[in-house]
């Protein structure tokens, strides 16, 4: 029974020690955009050094590249920090072993500005992404300027994943 609680005392301190998956969960860099798959989906180079990693942007669902408003959103993002310094905050990871990322250029959230400008969906990011998403519908904005915007989830449910393009050789 001793045993056992000094099992418990050890996993409980060492779960907050830098290296471990507690600590992971959880992690800020800064890192240059390689690549903007699409208006939540991007590739980063930390600047420290280390493997490039694919993000997700966390609490948003901008719409697949193959729907209407998918390339709008991806190049807006695009325009805005493909080569571009970002802060990243990174939370855990998806289903797909994408990491769940806040993005931050010179102190503004990308997350919210996607949504600010209705290039997204709010997807979890709490009450103040719903009301910048709503803000956008109200002045349609972005993809909402159309009516009958499908959210990205509705349109996956319908259609599936959009199929991959051909890989280009640059």
């Amino acid at each position: 029974m001793r045993w056992m609680r000094l099992a418990w005392l050890v996993v409980s301190v060492t779960a907050g020690l830098p290296g471990t998956a507690a600590a992971a969960a959880s992690e800020r860099y800064t890192a240059r955009v390689t690549r903007v798959h699409d208006g939540d989906t991007v590739w980063v180079q930390p600047l420290a050094g280390g493997p490039y990693r694919k993000l997700r942007l966390r609490g948003i669902d901008a719409p697949e590249i193959c729907q209407a408003g998918g390339e709008a959103s991806r190049d807006a993002l695009a325009g805005r920090i493909l080569r571009q310094v970002v802060r990243v905050e990174a939370h855990g990871d998806d289903t797909y072993g994408r990491g769940l990322a806040r993005l931050e250029q010179d102190g503004q959230d990308l997350n919210a500005w996607l949504l600010e400008r209705g290039h997204a969906w709010a997807s979890g990011g709490g009450a103040a992404y719903r009301r910048l998403q709503d803000r956008a519908q109200r002045e349609r904005r972005g993809l909402f300027a159309r009516p009958g915007a499908e959210p990205p989830r509705d349109f996956r449910r319908r259609h599936g994943p959009c199929p991959m393009p051909p890989r280009r050789s640059d």
